[in-house]
C-alpha cells in the first residue's frame, strides 16, 4: 500500500479525480480524520472536509508508477 496526500478543493477536481481512478482495478481509500471513504465514490468524497488535504491510500502491488503519473495533478508535493 502507498499513501499520498491529495487536494480535492473543487467540484471539477473531484469529478476528474473519480474519473481518473475508476480506470484502475485497484482499491483506493480516502482518509480524513477518523473517516475512511471509498475514493471511487463521489457521494462519499463530498461527505469529507475538502478544504484540507486528504490522505489517499492506494492498495497496489505493481503499477504504482502509472497510477502516480495519472494522479500527479491532485498530489500535494
Amino acid at each position: 500500500m502507498k499513501t499520498v496526500q491529495i487536494s480535492l478543493n473543487s467540484i471539477d477536481k473531484v469529478k476528474s479525480f473519480v474519473n481518473d481512478i475508476t480506470k484502475f482495478d485497484n482499491d483506493f481509500d480516502l482518509v480524513s480524520g477518523r473517516y475512511v471513504i471509498d475514493a471511487k465514490s463521489i457521494m462519499g468524497i463530498f461527505s469529507l472536509d475538502l478544504s484540507k488535504p486528504i490522505d489517499l491510500n492506494i492498495h497496489v502491488e505493481d503499477n504504482i508508477d502509472e497510477i502516480l503519473t495519472v494522479l500527479d495533478a491532485y498530489i500535494i508535493q
